[in-house]
């Protein structure tokens, strides 16, 4: 068997000191450091297209690494990463209705009921008459949704845990910091107010 030689954490930390004082990243007078501790961005006008450029790329990459996980586990189903995300909300907001899912997802309303029907037929989901609005129908999953639900959120758990635990904490936060500032406006509001109580 190979050894994989890996690079030591002080070699990695003065490479990673050296490209971000190139792209302006580091703190001081002209670093992102600076700039944003004070309220400003100063340090974000030295990003060059090719950088932004490679940050998609990553973006592009990671995100493929991070659905292949759970797509495996949904070929079994037969299902697809609108049936995924369905399920996800669904769990993170019993008895959330249709309309506000569908804003959720961005999807067209048949594409949504193509989705919800599969996973109601296969009772995975079940839908209950609201209390206020007999019109409404508000989503839950069974017990059988909840298992697969598990099923996929580890899998991505997993894989996002060993990233974090490589990358530190102060990568994480600036990682979802990111994450955050390229959110719309509503669905930062939905995810910010899903996020109350939580560090």
């Amino acid at each position: 068997m190979t050894d994989i030689i890996l690079p030591s954490a002080a070699g990695m930390a003065s490479r990673r000191m050296t490209e971000a004082k190139t792209i302006g990243l580091s703190g001081g007078p002209s670093g992102i450091g600076s700039g944003i501790g004070s309220g400003g961005s100063e340090g974000l006008l030295y990003l060059t297209d090719e950088q932004l450029r490679r940050g998609a790329e990553a973006m592009f990459f990671a995100y493929r690494a991070f659905t292949a996980d759970p797509d495996r586990i949904l070929e079994n189903y037969a299902y697809g990463r609108a049936h995924h995300r369905a399920i996800h909300f669904i769990n993170r907001q019993p008895g959330l209705n249709v309309n506000a899912l569908l804003a959720l997802l961005g999807v067209t309303k048949q594409s949504l009921n193509r989705v919800l029907r599969t996973l109601i037929e296969d009772g995975l989901v079940e839908q209950r008459v609201g209390r206020r609005d007999k019109r409404e129908r508000h989503l839950h999953l069974t017990e059988k949704g909840a298992a697969l639900e598990r099923d996929l959120s580890d899998a991505q758990r997993a894989r996002m845990r060993s990233a974090y635990r490589q990358a530190g904490p102060a990568a994480v936060l600036g990682f979802r910091q990111v994450l955050e500032a390229m959110m719309d406006p509503d669905l930062r509001r939905f995810y910010n107010e899903g996020r109350e109580g939580q560090p």
